[in-house]
Parts: C-alpha cells; sequence; structure tokens
C-alpha cells in the first residue's frame, strides 16, 4: 500500500506559493468558520453534559447552532471555490480534458461564470434582508430568555457570497490566463 504514494507528487503539491491576497483573504474567513465550528461543537457538548448530568441544560444553543450553521457555510464557501472544491462532475470534466481540452475549459470557465453570477445574486438578494433586521430590530430565540439579533447572519450570507463570487471571478481570470500562456510560447 506505502509503494502507491507518489513522493514527487506530494512534493510538488507542497510547493511554496506566491503572494495571493485573494487566498489569504478567504482563508482567514474559513478558519474563522473553522474556529466558530470548534466553539459550537464545545457549546453542543457542554449543553449535553449540562442536561444529561446535571439537569441544566444551557439555553438558546438549538438556535444557536441552526443559525450557526449558514454563518459557517457561508464564511468557507469562498475558499471552497477557490480551492476547486465545490462540487461538480468531475467524471466529465476529466475526460474532456483528455479528448477535447479546449471544450473542457470552455466549459469550466462557463461554470465558473455561472457560479460567480449565483453567488453574486446570493448576496444581493440578502443585502436587503440586513437592512430590515437591524431596521425591525429582529431577533431570534425567546423573548426574555434568550435572543440574538438576525442581522449579523444575514451579513455573513452577504459576506460568504461576495467572496464566493470573488473566488469564482480570480479563477475564471486565472484560467484564461493559463489557457492564453501556451499559445504565446
Amino acid at each position: 500500500m506505502a509503494d502507491d504514494i507518489d513522493m514527487a507528487a506530494l512534493d510538488a503539491a507542497a510547493a511554496p506559493r506566491a503572494f495571493d491576497p485573494v487566498r489569504l483573504l478567504l482563508d482567514a474567513l474559513a478558519a474563522i468558520g473553522t474556529i466558530w465550528t470548534f466553539g459550537l461543537m464545545c457549546l453542543i457538548c457542554a449543553d449535553v453534559i449540562g442536561r444529561s448530568f446535571l439537569n441544566a441544560p444551557i439555553t438558546g444553543v438549538a438556535e444557536i447552532a441552526a443559525h450557526s450553521v449558514v454563518g459557517i457555510v457561508f464564511l468557507q464557501i469562498g475558499a471552497t471555490v477557490y480551492n476547486r472544491r465545490m462540487t461538480r462532475a468531475d467524471f466529465l470534466i476529466d475526460r474532456l480534458h483528455r479528448s477535447v481540452p479546449g471544450v473542457a475549459r470552455i466549459i469550466e470557465i462557463l461554470f465558473m461564470l455561472l457560479g460567480a453570477a449565483i453567488m453574486g445574486f446570493v448576496a444581493q438578494s440578502a443585502w436587503p434582508g440586513v437592512w430590515n433586521s437591524l431596521a425591525a430590530r429582529e431577533f431570534f430565540g425567546v423573548q426574555g430568555i434568550f435572543t440574538v439579533p438576525t442581522w449579523p447572519f444575514r451579513a455573513l450570507i452577504v459576506l460568504g457570497g461576495t467572496a464566493g463570487a470573488l473566488a469564482y471571478l480570480v479563477l475564471v481570470l486565472h484560467d484564461i490566463r493559463a489557457s492564453l500562456r501556451p499559445a504565446r510560447s
């Protein structure tokens, strides 16, 4: 089994990259999402222990967890896109790259442009919700027991949608530049 590992490929994959501010920004957002996930996990475990052994559940854990999942996903979506980890039909694209690479590149660029448009639409459609929840002082939870404002979670949807659109657009530029490079040589 160990003989199947191509060490040269691992070394090549670990080669240092040039400074990339977009990657830095998107990875920072993803790191915040990862830390948030860890904190949420600790909160849920504390609630389970408090509920099961101390008969003292933590108020609001269900509401926090429900809204946190959305926040975490949108914090991490930009890095997911930028690292080319978004769900796609690899079996088809890989075959096209082997048989008709030009068509495969065009399909990938169209996919990324469509992804950028969808992420942009998500951010644009969530933007009014941020202002509406601020103006209405909208909260979730039970009044008098546990409440949290909704606008930060709505703002994370805008931030994540914008980050996803940015990631797709930068990838489009990278792919177009890469496809033009061999034509010059």
